[in-house]
């Protein structure tokens, strides 16, 4: 795996995860829609799904190409509201919230799945956010068994799973992870 000084690209053979543009969006859209599908995620579909994708990208959003295709996405930011991670970890380590990063929006078309993305994808928000001095965490819906998987396997550690009220009719199931330090 190569990275570039400035933390903005990581390849492998046919992989490419770069910094996401304007221009990349639409094609976001897209394939989240695919995973949407797929998967049910995000659990309740946008009503504007390109403004949710660049709400959560306050300190950076990657893509990630395969053979040419825009593949995957992730988004870093700042604790907001219903991010409960943040003050979890805060909580544990006795500092502030501030000192955290959220990952977030992380996605990988269904077809593109087993080659490594999501972990490159995560790998390059997680570094981000140590390279600003921030701790990254995430929360996930506990019924996404794969993602959750997958964060354990990249050695995020799970610091609770809590019940989440999104609406007055829908209760949800978080899992709250922080990075290993």
């Amino acid at each position: 795996m190569n990275i570039e000084n400035s933390g903005v690209a990581v390849e492998r053979p046919g992989h490419w995860v770069r910094r996401r543009t304007d221009g990349d969006v639409e094609t976001c859209v897209r394939v989240l829609e695919e995973v949407h599908q797929c998967d049910g995620y995000p659990v309740n579909w946008p009503d504007q799904p390109d403004e949710w994708l660049s709400h959560a990208s306050q300190l950076g959003a990657w893509v990630a190409e395969l053979g040419g295709r825009l593949v995957g996405h992730v988004s870093l930011s700042r604790g907001g509201e219903g991010d409960l991670a943040p003050g979890l970890w805060s909580e544990r380590n006795g500092a502030s919230e501030a000192l955290t990063a959220v990952v977030s929006r992380l996605f990988v078309a269904p077809q593109a799945r087993g080659h490594g993305i999501g972990a490159l994808l995560i790998g390059q928000a997680a570094e981000e956010a140590r390279r600003r001095g921030l701790h990254p965490v995430l929360d996930v819906v506990a019924s996404d068994i794969a993602a959750a998987a997958l964060y354990e396997r990249l050695g995020w550690e799970l610091m609770a799973t809590v019940e989440q009220r999104w609406s007055p009719s829908q209760m949800v199931t978080i899992h709250c992870y922080a990075a290993a330090s």
